[in-house]
């Protein structure tokens, strides 16, 4: 830190009750800064410098052939699976290029990533590890933030009675990434507050006399659960997610994890916690992991020396897969005969670019090719596409109408057996079956409120 070590008078109050008594005003010490540089390399703001045996050592790493691969086992370890989430945060550690247009706007490089899941699937973990390996990394939860914590916030100074900004987690995280945990637990206006800071990424003031805009070029990586707790394959997608368009038109990949019981990998999982708690290392040792330290200087090495860009091959094959995009959404909406809960629109189209470059840059390469394209694609199709897509998976196609009834039979089930009782499925088909309900529709009501545990099969399922 370099600065003027100076005093400053105590506040108002105090000056007056020591000019009563006869004394002299209260002075504060404090540094007024000049210049101040962190040269701690564990932090994110330091300066950036490289040994020549550390660009040496880059070097050997970016001519590796399964560099991608490694870099993404690298990404919490301790997490079985969710190779595609992981690799899609190696993505979002190196992101894209900025823009800086003649006309001054600016088009972001950084990529948001909403991961949509049941309880007890590592969100939480993998947001945890995130914010270790993340040059500069903010972590927090939705529940406590509001949206003055998330963006900024004017506060009063006791002693000179005077106006200050005081950032919150998106401006301390800026060239960063913040992490935000139970994401759907905030207070939907506190939501709307980090509109501006997702897409153009600033921060605009304008409170007690104070009129500014605040940097806030980070990225996000927010984890939260469906509505119901439990993702329900048997509603469709705006029913188990309750975020607006506008919000979700904003993270370039959006993941659905689901818990689902097969026997095969629940075994594997088991086993895997099971290693881990007991040699506190993984099952499998991966050859070539990269070490969090090493991992750090990697990312923030090919930050600061390198800004790929599309080369016309790849121009020219995205256009043509942005345009396939737009009419399967288009399709699909026609078919449901309702607007697709996850918007496919432009921003969608920038996503791909930003994760095509940020390949690019993972591998220190000048040029992102159509290999980079490709794999690009690839992720945005196994996340936003397909959340886009899911929804029902009953066997024949289900109506709004039919969708409605079904509904009215789950409500009359919860009626009909109450909490601890039970009853032989079929005489409760029998006896809504007398009540003008169809078979179909008490057969799928049951199977949904099984899905979501809220009836349990026993004796058999008799």
């Amino acid at each position: 830190v370099v600065g003027v070590y100076t005093t400053m008078e105590g506040g108002k109050g105090e000056k007056k009750r020591k000019r009563n008594e006869g004394g002299v005003a209260l002075r504060t010490p404090y540094v007024h800064a000049v210049g101040i540089q962190i040269n701690d390399p564990t932090k994110g703001s330091f300066a950036h410098s490289f040994t020549p045996e550390e660009e040496e050592e880059f070097s050997r790493l970016a001519s590796l052939p399964n560099l991608y691969e490694i870099i993404s086992k690298s990404i919490a370890p301790a997490i079985y699976g969710m190779s595609d989430i992981k690799k899609s945060i190696a993505c979002q550690l190196f992101g894209g290029s900025v823009k800086r247009l003649p006309d001054g706007m600016r088009l972001r490089g950084d990529i948001n990533i909403l991961l949509l899941g049941d309880p007890g699937t590592a969100k939480s973990q993998t947001l945890k590890f995130v914010e270790k390996v993340a040059p500069i990394a903010v972590y927090t939860s939705g529940k406590g933030s509001s949206a003055a914590g998330l963006t900024a916030s004017v506060v009063r100074d006791s002693g000179s009675k005077e106006y200050y900004l005081e950032g919150g987690a998106m401006v301390l995280a800026d060239q960063g990434v913040v992490c935000i945990d139970e994401f759907d637990k905030m207070n939907s206006n506190d939501r709307v507050a980090i509109h501006e800071a997702m897409e153009q990424q600033t921060i605009s003031v304008a409170k007690a006399g104070i009129t500014t805009m605040l940097n806030a070029r980070t990225s996000v990586l927010a984890a939260a659960n469906p509505v119901f707790g439990k993702y329900d394959d048997m509603r469709q997608p705006f029913e188990n997610i309750e975020f607006q368009s506008t919000i979700l038109s904003r993270f370039d990949l959006i993941f659905l994890i689901k818990d689902v019981r097969n026997e095969n990998k629940d075994r594997t999982i088991a086993q895997h916690v099971i290693n881990i708690h007991m040699k506190g290392q993984t099952s499998e040792t991966d050859v070539g992991e990269i070490d969090i330290y090493t991992l750090k200087r990697y990312v923030s090495y090919c930050r600061a020396k390198f800004s790929p860009r599309l080369s016309e091959a790849a121009a020219e094959a995205l256009q043509n897969h942005y345009v396939s995009f737009r009419s399967s959404v288009r399709d699909l909406e026609q078919t449901n005969g309702r607007a697709a809960s996850i918007p496919i629109t432009v921003r969608q189209l920038e996503a791909i670019i930003r994760i095509t470059e940020s390949l690019a840059r993972m591998q220190q390469s000048h040029v992102a090719n159509v290999d980079h394209l490709v794999e690009a694609i690839r992720l945005f199709k196994a996340s936003t596409m397909d959340a886009a897509s899911s929804g029902i998976t009953a066997p024949d196609n289900i109506t709004p109408a039919a969708q409605q009834e079904i509904e009215h039979a789950e409500n009359m089930i919860k009626l009909r057996v109450p909490i601890g009782a039970s009853l032989s499925e079929a005489r409760l088909v029998s006896e809504l079956a007398q009540k003008n309900v169809s078979v179909f529709a008490i057969r799928m009501a049951i199977r949904g409120l099984v899905l979501r545990e809220e009836l349990l099969y026993r004796n058999q399922r008799k």
